[in-house]
């Protein structure tokens, strides 16, 4: 793998460098040797954020990750892109597409989703018409962090969400 490391806010100190070709590279097992990797590092009071981007042909696979340390998020970062990497493989890897771009072994392994969407649970219940500033009230009754309800106004499907700060927002249907 070709890694193209730029920082901003932030010196890429051999250490840093050292670090995310050891993790990022850990990923090699799923690329062909000329694959590159673009990581930004970037620091932002104390957002310690890593951007990375692999471009394979006809897609990209990208994560980003910020902590309060740049080496947790890069520690981070490298999970998850090898998460994205068994999850989606056949999204990535569409009728031998982008195949070119992964290792053979790759492409030919089966892996299991361990993410695999499962609703667990089905809820039905009766909508009345409130007002939103109504729906609020009855979301902080409930103790939920949100609320679906019918809006008396538009008679449109929406739901209410508990923001920070104690302020709340509403998300409505475009028309």
């Amino acid at each position: 793998m070709k890694f193209v490391i730029i920082g901003k806010n932030i010196d890429v100190t051999p250490g840093l460098r050292s670090s995310v070709e050891d993790k990022i590279g850990k990923l090699e097992k799923y690329f062909t040797p000329d694959t590159e990797v673009h990581v930004t590092l970037s620091v932002e009071k104390d957002r310690h954020k890593i951007e990375v981007t692999i471009p394979v042909k006809g897609s990209i696979i990208r994560s980003e990750q910020v902590s309060n340390d740049m080496y947790i998020s890069i520690d981070l970062v490298e999970e998850i892109i090898e998460r994205q990497l068994k999850k989606y493989k056949n999204k990535i890897i569409d009728k031998g597409q982008a195949s070119d771009s992964f290792k053979k072994e790759y492409v030919e392994r089966d892996y299991q989703d361990e993410d695999e969407v499962k609703i667990v649970r089905t809820k039905q219940f009766d909508m009345k018409p409130m007002y939103p500033e109504d729906a609020c009230v009855q979301m902080e009754l409930l103790g939920h962090s949100f609320y679906v309800f019918l809006n008396a106004e538009t008679d449109q499907t929406c739901v209410v969400y508990k923001r920070k700060g104690n302020t709340y927002g509403l998300i409505e249907p475009e028309i």
